[in-house]
């Protein structure tokens, strides 16, 4: 097994994005199919995912280029997972249009004896219930990399305490990081998010970059400067898959945000997966010396 494997889970989807300008239907999307996709720049993923039997053979083709292993992509006779959202003008509202679960709802991942050893593993947006299912699971695991939202915040808070304190980088945006820990300030959040035992803790502030807190040092990673947004979905999910990778390569933290961030940015360039799965690797290292320049500044 290559040292720089990292294993994903998460939803895989069929996404229906409506902007002010444009509409696209049944694209490619869910928070493992962007984590994957950034991850697989540079990493060897194994992917941990549901699908029905109405999957788009393109939608195969690209895990099977951005992976070195789907024994845990399983098929189901039923409807892909399918979500419908739609952004206002400013980006910052987006409505949820629909949410079908189809075999998503039967989605309870028993991982192969490969993919129990896989020593990088990060667990994007699902159920706190499923995450722990997995990490259970993962008996080689050296850094575990969870990402939430505020559903499960509401929701499922015990539980999440419980997955969180089993890893030691927490991903949460800023909004969701104060509903959680109820504090305003930056700093009083990281404080209170680290006490529950992770070693890193990064909270996304959109436009402001990225702030994290390791240890007693806070450091700050701007946004590379993108002249148009077309579409901001999957942006979260990407960073994180590309923080997953660089921690599976002994980059530094700072060194795997970065790569996040640069990921990220690409995405929000296009619809669903197109920038960021058409990028090149210059173009993501172009953007990373960038991002560099922002380094607490």
């Amino acid at each position: 097994m290559n040292n720089n494997n990292t294993l994903i889970v998460g939803s895989i989807g069929l996404d229906t994005i409506e902007t002010v300008s444009d509409r696209k239907e049944s694209i490619l999307g869910g928070s493992a199919t962007y984590a994957t996709i950034a991850a697989g720049k540079s990493a060897s993923v194994h992917l941990v995912g549901i699908i029905g039997d109405d999957f788009p053979i393109n939608g195969m083709k690209i895990f099977e280029e951005s992976t070195v292993d789907l024994s845990n992509l399983d098929q189901k006779e039923g409807k892909t997972f399918s979500w419908g959202g739609k952004y206002a003008e400013d980006w910052d509202n987006r409505e949820t249009l629909f949410t079908e679960l189809g075999v998503f709802n039967d989605f309870n991942p028993i991982l192969t004896d490969k993919n129990k050893e896989v020593p990088v593993i990060f667990l994007a947006n699902i159920h706190p219930l499923l995450q722990l299912s997995v990490l259970n699971q993962c008996n080689k695991r050296k850094h575990v990399i969870i990402d939430t939202m505020n559903l499960w915040i509401d929701t499922e808070r015990e539980k999440l305490k419980e997955v969180i304190s089993s890893c030691d980088v927490l991903l949460i945006n800023e909004f969701e990081a104060e509903q959680f820990t109820r504090r305003k300030d930056h700093d009083d959040q990281g404080t209170v998010l680290q006490s529950l035992g992770p070693q890193n803790i990064i909270i996304k502030c959109g436009s402001k970059g990225a702030r994290l807190y390791s240890g007693h040092r806070v450091d700050t990673v701007g946004v590379f400067p993108v002249k148009n947004v077309v579409d901001p979905t999957g942006a979260g999910d990407a960073f994180g898959g590309g923080l997953a990778a660089s921690i599976a390569n002994g980059e530094t933290m700072i060194e795997s945000i970065i790569n996040g961030a640069a990921l990220a940015s690409l995405t929000i360039e296009g619809f669903g997966i197109d920038t960021v799965y058409n990028s090149s690797i210059d173009e993501v290292e172009k953007r990373k010396e960038h991002l560099r320049t922002t380094l607490n500044s």
